[in-house]
């Protein structure tokens, strides 16, 4: 079960003028389950993506990256259990084949489309499958279709994924609604997700593009579930430009910075929740790092501590082997840290002050703490005022068993 996540309702997500959403059940890995989605974008609308920093990324993201880089994006074609990964020529081949076969329907080139695939790595893309589907996914489209669109882009998810604000910019009211998929192979730069996010806001195509890239570093690239870059990771930003204010030229501005901060806690609920639905996951685990001399290393301290598999195991157990985490950070790269400035906190209890034990903590207040099904572990380094968070959560024995078991 996902930690203190439950499915969102579809009344509680606001269409966002100018996107349909479409899905069906094309059958391309298994049978009786929606895999094929596709969003289409009324004409002006302005897109921008982050993908993977996997070298070995798949066909998608690269056919993606190439259709970004020209413009004018009309629709997404999404489908779920196969990744169209590690599948060479013949990838880009069926890749390219999707976008064409969705431009041929639509009426638009077939660069207008955007096409994202998660599953199975190193299997050929039933593309035939996908045309076939098309068009029973085009007659679905709906503005309203986000929670059905949420379900059919799950792979080992549990639950499905979105959420939905409104705020006021320049005095106008900007609705955003996105979702997610992912739960394993989940790490920075990105994670086996996938991410859209849409707002009916008017903003500059250069903006967008800034905006996506800090959307992205403050939400998707702070969660991490088992270590894993995917190939397959994409974030999406949609501004449609349908909404009544003047175009957002600037995110230092008063309505870039209320579009942005919208936009940012919708991302990290969508991250967040990513995690939450980790593989096998039962806790979920905010990691802080305070008093770096720069953010980079507070990430660094960070991700060493929310990557180990001996810190994550124990918190599964709720075994207060908290050395650990010490460990964690000494061997984290920081070559010039020094340990008697180390302070470590689990929630409201001081576990470690000047290094070393603190003399009055007892294990049976960390074991309190790690039995919570949400905690907070906070390092001090002593080093200086930056600080940075990430988000993980524990590694169970359902996580191996999820893992060996998912091509079955």
């Amino acid at each position: 079960m996902p930690v203190n996540l439950s499915a969102p309702r579809a009344g509680d997500l606001h269409p966002v003028p100018g996107v349909l959403l479409g899905c069906t059940e094309a059958g391309i890995r298994k049978a009786n389950r929606k895999d094929l989605t596709v969003i289409v974008l009324e004409p002006g609308a302005t897109v921008a993506g982050v993908f993977t920093q996997n070298r070995f990324c798949a066909a998608p993201v690269q056919v993606c990256r190439e259709h970004l880089a020209q413009g004018d994006i009309r629709a997404l074609v999404i489908n779920t259990g196969n990744a169209n990964a590690g599948t060479g020529q013949d990838g880009l081949q069926r890749a390219r084949a999707t976008c064409e076969a969705a431009a041929r329907r639509l009426g638009v080139a077939p660069r207008q489309v955007l096409p994202f695939s998660t599953g199975v790595i190193m299997e050929q893309l039933p593309v035939e499958r996908i045309e076939a589907g098309l068009d029973a996914a085009l007659a679905d489209g709906r503005p309203d279709h986000w929670l059905r669109a949420a379900e059919a882009i799950m792979t080992t998810d549990t639950v499905p994924k979105a959420f939905s604000r409104q705020v006021a910019v320049d005095g106008v009211t900007v609705t955003i609604t996105g979702i997610s998929k992912g739960a394993g192979m989940i790490r920075p730069n990105m994670a086996t997700m996938l991410g859209f996010l849409a707002c009916d806001a008017k903003v500059e195509a250069g903006v967008l593009r800034q905006l996506a890239l800090e959307l992205a570093e403050g939400s998707f690239n702070r969660v991490t579930v088992d270590g894993d870059t995917s190939t397959n990771d994409s974030f999406v930003v949609v501004a449609t430009n349908r909404a009544a204010h003047a175009a957002v030229t600037s995110l230092d501005s008063p309505a870039g910075r209320a579009l942005r901060a919208g936009m940012l806690e919708v991302a990290r609920l969508l991250a967040q929740s990513i995690v939450r639905d980790g593989e096998g996951a039962t806790k979920f685990i905010t990691v802080q790092v305070d008093g770096g001399a720069t953010g980079a290393e507070c990430r660094q301290a960070a991700y060493a501590i929310a990557h180990s598999p001996l810190v994550k195991t124990a918190f599964f157990a709720s075994d207060p082997n908290l050395g650990r985490i010490l460990a964690a950070v000494g061997y984290a790269g920081i070559t010039d840290l020094d340990q008697t400035r180390i302070e470590l906190y689990l929630d409201d209890v001081h576990v470690v002050t000047r290094g070393g034990r603190h003399p009055s903590y007892r294990e049976e207040d960390g074991q309190r703490v790690m039995k919570q099904s949400e905690i907070t572990v906070r390092v001090d380094l002593g080093r200086g005022a930056a600080s940075d968070t990430v988000w993980t959560c524990d590694l169970s024995h359902d996580y191996v068993s999820i893992n060996a078991d998912y091509r079955s």
